[in-house]
């Protein structure tokens, strides 16, 4: 039987995507416009009225409070691995939604996702939750030494001491990540320590990347544009930017956490409505606490404490960048993949895992390591992903989908390749991969 294509997995063009402010609540706002929900939430083709339930919400109110008004079912089938939630949804039922959903990815129950889900719900009675508690272990200690060389850093005047405390800062907010995903917990704080946001990101990674990724629904796909373009697309990158960005990514990386902020101010500014909470005043510990122990004067606390920043934001863009999904192998949108793909299968279309952190739980954990089986099921810790790899492969055989790694180097080769990809390609799930 002849396979049928689609070359997207959004069956519309997403509200507000072109916008230049590219902001999470504006594409929440699109969402709201374009996913049939009617003002309440949509799981599949039903629409559900959670209000009472939102401060009960095991995870934290914020998950449902953030998405009232739309389509909520990648997020409600990945972040809900046993039965319990799906079990309570009928008490919350309003009514069959009138419109088909507008993306096309599929959870049959015989497809893959939903087989896999079944035997990871099996294995996590047996698994080892150690490594949940030395993942733990792992972020404090970075957190307790990326303050120990600020400190070091401010006593001494010395900026060599500051560029290893932003490599701490750095692995620091990447290991944080691991914990957003969870439900509400004060580790995830921790990713606030260089003008990022948690809240924030829970939309634009966890609710927008992790579900839809490399598509247009994709927010860490359009919030670079039109600076870094990976979608092979020739309108929106021409000859000379695709060659260019290559010179300039890295000064894109140095600015990403200033971008961040800044980027808050404006949408403030415009719209009138406060982007800003009090956790947002995570990112002033660390140059408070410099500026206690430091023995110096405020400015040369303010400029080592922006160079930290620098630094830190510098190796997150060059490290998350480079993570797994950017590369010539890796489906983007407007290339081919099969009709009414299940939503695994589109997951491992488009990320190419990284070999090289395999075993190590600090590498795993500090550089988005183990990335397929995270897209999979974020909520659960990386330490423990491991060992669910032999469900994964034997669902993989069973399916007949390739699973893809590549060592660091070839990633980082690869996303500057795809930066210059215009050409699209056809995925198949059973393709071999070289």
């Amino acid at each position: 039987m002849a396979t049928n294509y689609i070359t997207t997995i959004s069956k519309k063009y997403p509200s507000f995507r072109d916008e230049p402010l590219k902001t999470v609540y504006r594409w929440l706002d699109g969402k709201r416009q374009d996913d049939g929900a009617e003002g309440l939430w949509r799981i599949h083709d039903t629409l559900y009225d959670f209000t009472d339930f939102i401060e009960r919400h095991p995870g934290g109110p914020e998950w449902l409070r953030l998405t009232k008004g739309t389509d909520i079912t990648e997020a409600f089938e990945t972040h809900h691995v046993t039965v319990r939630a799906e079990g309570l949804l009928g008490k919350y039922k309003v009514r069959e939604a009138t419109t088909p959903r507008a993306v096309q990815l599929t959870f049959r129950d015989d497809g893959f996702y939903r087989t896999l889900k079944r035997r990871v719900r099996d294995k996590l009675k047996d698994i080892d939750y150690g490594p949940a508690q030395r993942s733990k272990l792992i972020i404090d200690s970075m957190l307790v030494a990326a303050f120990g060389l600020a400190f070091l850093a401010i006593r001494l005047h010395s900026y060599a001491l500051a560029t290893v405390s932003g490599l701490f800062v750095c692995w620091t907010m990447i290991s944080a990540h691991n914990f957003f995903h969870q439900r509400d917990n004060w580790r995830m704080l921790a990713f606030n320590l260089a003008f990022s946001s948690y809240r924030e990101w829970r939309i634009s990674h966890a609710l927008s990347h992790h579900n839809f990724p490399n598509s247009i629904l994709d927010l860490e796909i359009s919030y670079f544009e039109p600076f870094l373009c990976w979608l092979p697309n020739p309108s929106i990158k021409s000859s000379v930017k695709r060659i260019a960005s290559w010179l300039y990514g890295p000064l894109v990386y140095s600015f990403l956490f200033y971008g961040e902020f800044v980027k808050r101010v404006i949408e403030t500014y415009e719209t009138g409505k406060n982007t800003f909470f009090l956790d947002d005043l995570v990112t002033l510990i660390l140059p408070t606490f410099m500026y206690v122990v430091g023995a110096t004067s405020l400015w040369e606390v303010i400029k080592m404490w922006l160079f930290i920043v620098l630094v830190a934001s510098f190796l997150f863009g060059l490290i998350g960048l480079n993570a797994a999904h950017h590369h010539p192998k890796a489906v983007h949108d407007g290339d081919q993949i099969p009709a009414d793909i299940d939503f695994a299968v589109y997951q491992m279309a488009a990320v190419i895992d990284r070999s090289d952190t395999k075993g190590s739980q600090f590498m795993v954990l500090t550089s988005f390591g183990d990335h397929c089986l995270h897209h999979l099921f974020p909520t659960l810790d990386h330490g423990i992903l491991p060992q669910l790899y032999p469900v994964f492969f034997e669902t993989c055989r069973e399916f007949e989908t390739v699973y893809r790694e590549l060592p660091w180097l070839q990633q980082i080769i690869g996303q500057h390749k795809q930066l210059a990809r215009v050409e699209t390609m056809t995925y198949k799930p059973s393709e071999k991969f070289i």
